[in-house]
Parts: structure tokens; C-alpha cells; sequence
């Protein structure tokens, strides 16, 4: 939701939507595009400013709380899935941090326009660095779990510490990169015109890179551990499903179910109606973009479902947090009484 300030309808107007004795160019977007007398309106009002203050100040802390708690297993159990669940963890906490805070608030709410524009380009390249680091480990995660359930004698003898840091950083370094394209990304709340076909080949690579290519590769390895898991469930009388498989598989599902509504915005905004001329697409991006965003605090609620452990060192986490503030409300002489006595002196002796 990036406000818009300053233009009047008539600038707009006059401005922005083809006129009747347009050029040929104008007259294929009325093809394109179907035109609508008036500027879309905002009809979300302050709905989404709302919604990504309570977002970013409950999920800000839970993200943090979760990462603290999966470095102690990671560093307790040196098991290559709680690495992958860090640094899904952390990417969710950088995308908090520059898309919901410096994109959707701070740009979007507070500056509205008055940030410069090759300010908002560069803050493009880290929000899609973001996105695409997120997604990407939660492939690498699907992957691990592929291998530990299908290939278990690999998987044990190749998976190591070393070696899933090296891949998570491999994976950062490429989200970077990918995301330097993207400072040459149209905001689709501002385009008047149909799209250009930089814009339309930027748009398909963020469909594709972050959700179509992830959602194949998630169905594809789930297909095969869920088959590998009724496989076993005929074989043995009482078959459970493993914590990491169950975290894996709620972990996509959520993903792939949040993402699918602006993917299907952000198609239909390419190829029907622009988001600054239909009210209804503009309030179906808004809407979009803030339960897309909403995956990025839910892990933590499923982490607690389905892992015991976890819900143990959060709570060890919390009490060790808690513990210093309640002894520090205790009585000072609690602390210094064992200081300051006394031997005991026997019957009769005096000072």
C-alpha cells in the first residue's frame, strides 16, 4: 500500500488517461487497458497502516524470540533442518524490517512521496533479496528433508554444519543478486500506461522465481515424502510423522496458500486493469500484499503446535529473560548476607 499525495483529480485526469485524440500508442492501451474515468481511490483507508503496525510490532519480537530459540537447537542438536529454519527465520525478520517498516510504512505511510526515487529503486533490490532468500532456503529445507526420508544413508553421510552454511550463504549471496534487477521495477500502484516489456519480463521473473518455480519443487518433494510415509504406514502397525516433516509440510502449505493471492493480483493487474484506474484491483492488491505478508510471522505458531522441543527453549528462553528482573527485585541483603557473616563463636567466648 503505497500512498499517493499531492496531484488533484483534474492533473490526474488530464495527466495520466488517454484522451480522445490520442496518438495510435493511446488508442491500443484503451485496448489494453480498459479506461475508467477517474483515478482509483484508496478505499482501504488506513486499514493496511493498522494492519502492518500490529504485524511488524507483535511479529518483530516472535521472529526474534524464534530465531534465539532455533540457533539453541541448531547449536544443541547440530541438525541441518534447525539451520535452514535460522536463516528462514532471519530472511522473515529482514523482510519485517524493509518491506512491511521502511517499504509499506515508512515510505508508503509516513513519507508517502517525498522519498527520492532512486531511494525507493535500491530499497527494490532489498525487498526482493528478502523474498527471494525466504523462499529460496524454504526450498532448501524441502530438499534436506527430500534426502533425509528418501536417501537416508546420503543424507547422513554428506549432511554436515559446514556444509548447510555454505549452502544458506550460497543461496543469500544468489538472492542478492537476483534482486538487482528489480531497481528497475514499475510500482503498480503509479503506472498509467500498459506495460513495457522490461515490466512485463520483471513481473513474470518475480512470479516465477518466487512462486511458481518454489511451489513445483515443493509439490514435487512433498509428493514423494508423503508416498514414501504411506509406504512405511504399510509396513508398520503404528507409523508417525516426523516434527521436521510436519514443520516442512505446514511451512510450504502456508506459503504456497498465502502467496497465490498476489500472484493472481499481480497477473491480472498485467494483462486486465491497472491498480491506479479500478478501485477493486487496487483493494485486491492491498489486500493481497498484506496476507502475503502475514507469512512471515505464522512459523512461529507452527513451530509451537508441532515441536515439543521448541516450546521447551522458548520457554527456557523466556524464564532466563525473566530471571534477572526477579532477582533484581529481591532484598539486598539476600545477595550479601552470605558475605557478611559471621563465623559462629562457641559458648562462652566472647568479642
Amino acid at each position: 500500500m503505497r500512498l499517493e499525495g499531492g496531484e488533484t483529480a483534474g492533473q490526474l485526469r488530464g495527466a495520466l488517461l488517454p484522451t480522445p485524440n490520442a496518438s495510435g500508442l493511446n488508442r491500443e492501451s484503451e485496448g489494453y487497458w480498459p479506461e475508467i474515468p477517474e483515478r482509483s481511490p484508496c478505499v482501504a483507508g488506513v486499514a493496511p497502516v493498522i494492519y502492518y503496525s500490529i504485524l511488524l510490532g507483535l511479529g518483530l519480537p516472535v521472529n526474534l524470540l524464534t530465531s534465539v530459540a532455533l540457533a539453541r537447537l541448531a547449536t544443541r542438536t547440530r541438525k541441518p533442518s534447525y539451520y535452514y529454519l535460522v536463516a528462514l527465520t532471519t530472511s522473515d525478520i529482514v523482510t519485517q524490517v524493509v518491506i512491511v517498516f521502511m517499504g509499506f510504512l515508512l515510505q508508503g505511510a509516513v513519507l508517502a512521496r517525498e522519498v527520492p526515487q532512486a531511494v525507493v529503486r535500491t530499497a527494490n533490490i532489498l525487498e526482493f533479496a528478502a523474498n527471494h532468500a525466504s523462499v529460496w532456503i524454504a526450498v532448501l529445507l524441502t530438499v534436506d528433508r527430500y534426502h533425509a526420508l528418501c536417501h537416508p544413508l546420503h543424507h547422513r553421510a554428506a549432511s554436515s554444519p559446514g556444509r548447510t552454511r555454505r549452502a544458506i550463504a550460497i543461496v543469500l549471496g544468489a538472492a542478492l543478486l537476483t534482486g538487482i534487477p528489480f531497481y528497475w521495477w514499475l510500482d503498480m500502484w503509479k503506472d498509467a500506461d500498459p506495460p513495457s516489456t522490461l515490466d512485463e519480463v520483471l513481473k513474470w521473473a518475480h512470479c516465477f522465481t518466487v512462486y511458481f518455480v518454489p511451489c513445483g519443487i515443493f509439490l514435487v518433494t512433498n509428493s514423494a515424502i508423503v508416498c514414501r510415509l504411506r509406504k512405511w504406514g504399510r509396513d508398520r502397525p503404528h507409523p508417525r510423522v516426523g516434527k521436521g516433516t510436519a514443520i516442512l509440510l505446514g511451512v510450504t502449505t502456508l506459503f504456497t496458500l498465502l502467496w497465490a493471492p498476489r500472484i493472481i493480483v499481480m497477473l491480472y493487474h498485467l494483462y486486465v486493469a491497472p491498480v491506479h484506474r479500478d478501485w477493486r484491483v487496487h483493494l485486491a492488491l492491498d489486500v493481497a500484499n498484506m496476507v502475503a505478508m502475514l507469512n512471515t510471522t505464522v512459523n512461529f505458531g507452527l513451530y509451537c503446535l508441532v515441536s515439543k522441543a521448541f516450546r521447551a527453549t522458548v520457554r527456557d528462553i523466556v524464564r532466563d529473560a525473566c530471571l534477572p528482573c526477579t532477582r533484581g527485585a529481591q532484598p539486598d541483603r539476600v545477595g550479601v548476607e552470605p558475605v557478611l557473616k559471621l563465623p559462629e563463636l562457641s559458648k562462652g567466648v566472647e568479642l
